[in-house]
């Protein structure tokens, strides 16, 4: 499909900056399109009454670390500074990263990442590049090992804000939280699961009231989440691979809530996107370990997931094509113009969409 059918117009005040408080106080567009009216304005809070007593929500559990490291790059007694973004850990003291600006470096200098006294225990962070590649990803050989550099990393790291709003403000302490969910367990993203930041312990205690049953999958987010579909069709677009895990309980539950009539109700695109590459053709989810590149575009049957909640995204972004390929295209132009019109937040710390399938997958 082409990509410029996946754009759209939205100001830039409505690009939030900061998460509403408290995280449930969001506001929640119910999106269905086979009812009449399609859209309804609710709030966040309001999610147990919006779900059956025997409906299934798919969390991701994956815990962002500090990923955002700024440094000093010395080469022959020369200086100069860049960024780096962490994307992947290739071993205990290696990862392939992203740098700004690329071409700064080269194969051989050493960057010193914080401050020589005080940075860690172990003094300065400082790594070799190993090598580069062409759209400014470098593979950094740190200094430090296993868990001192975990350390390291978590003592001068900063959180990898999306470049909306790193574009617009710089990180700070508040981040640390506000962009972590309530729940994250499992090391290793580089950007935010950002559905489930709205949840609260209160809104959780109200789900298991309702009678909602809540799972845990996990799939570390890469930095590719944010990046638009640069080319002219969807075709040529290739996804960035993140690796996930479903355990075999997990499976065994929700297979069992399909069967008793529940829904299925993926909290984010990371895990309808980990579900939907776990489903087998028969519809049955199995037990998951490794990578997905799964690209969703409209025209995609899914095969497991029944209502997806997730925020607002980027124009020509995969998430946009992805939220159109289960409620419609048309349908979710029209959904997010009423966004627009009604000022809701969009992105990251914005609000968020329930949405139900353009056709029912029972």
């Amino acid at each position: 499909m082409r990509t410029d059918l996946f754009d759209f117009h939205l100001p830039e005040a409505l690009i939030a900056l900061r998460p509403a408080v408290p995280r449930d106080a969001a506001r929640l567009l119910v999106v269905d399109p086979q009812a009449s009216p399609s859209v309804i304005d609710k709030h966040v809070a309001d999610l147990p009454g919006l779900l059956g007593a025997n409906d299934a929500l798919v969390f991701n559990d994956t815990k962002v670390i500090s990923a955002e490291l700024k440094g000093t790059r010395e080469r022959n007694g020369a200086t100069a500074h860049v960024s780096v973004t962490l994307m992947e850990r290739l071993d205990g003291h290696r990862w392939q990263a992203l740098a700004r600006p690329a071409k700064r470096l080269r194969e051989g200098d050493r960057i010193v990442f914080g401050q020589r006294a005080g940075a860690c225990l172990l003094g300065a962070l400082d790594a070799t590049v190993e090598g580069r590649g062409s759209e400014g990803e470098v593979k950094l050989a740190f200094d430090f090992d296993g868990a001192a550099l975990d350390e390291a990393i978590a003592s001068i790291g900063h959180m990898p804000l999306p470049p909306y709003i790193a574009s617009r403000r710089a990180p700070d302490d508040r981040d640390r939280i506000d962009y972590q969910t309530i729940y994250a367990k499992a090391e290793g993203a580089v950007a935010a699961p950002t559905a489930g930041l709205h949840f609260t312990p209160a809104l959780l205690a109200a789900l298991e009231e309702r009678g909602v049953s809540c799972h845990r999958v996990t799939l570390h987010v890469g930095p590719g989440t944010f990046l638009p579909v640069r080319g002219a069709d969807t075709k040529d677009h290739v996804m960035h691979a993140e690796r996930g895990t479903i355990s075999l309980k997990t499976a065994g539950a929700l297979n069992a809530v399909k069967a008793g009539g529940g829904r299925i109700v993926a909290v984010g695109t990371t895990p309808l996107r980990l579900l939907e590459s776990a489903t087998g053709a028969d519809g049955e989810l199995h037990a998951f370990s490794g990578e997905t590149r799964l690209f969703i575009t409209p025209g995609y049957r899914f095969g497991f997931v029944d209502r997806l909640l997730t925020n607002f995204h980027l124009p020509r972004s995969t998430l946009f094509m992805l939220v159109a390929a289960f409620s419609g295209l048309d349908v979710m132009k029209q959904a997010y113009a009423h966004a627009v019109a009604a000022k809701y937040r969009f992105y990251s710390y914005g609000d968020a969409c329930l949405l139900s399938p353009a056709q029912s997958l029972r």
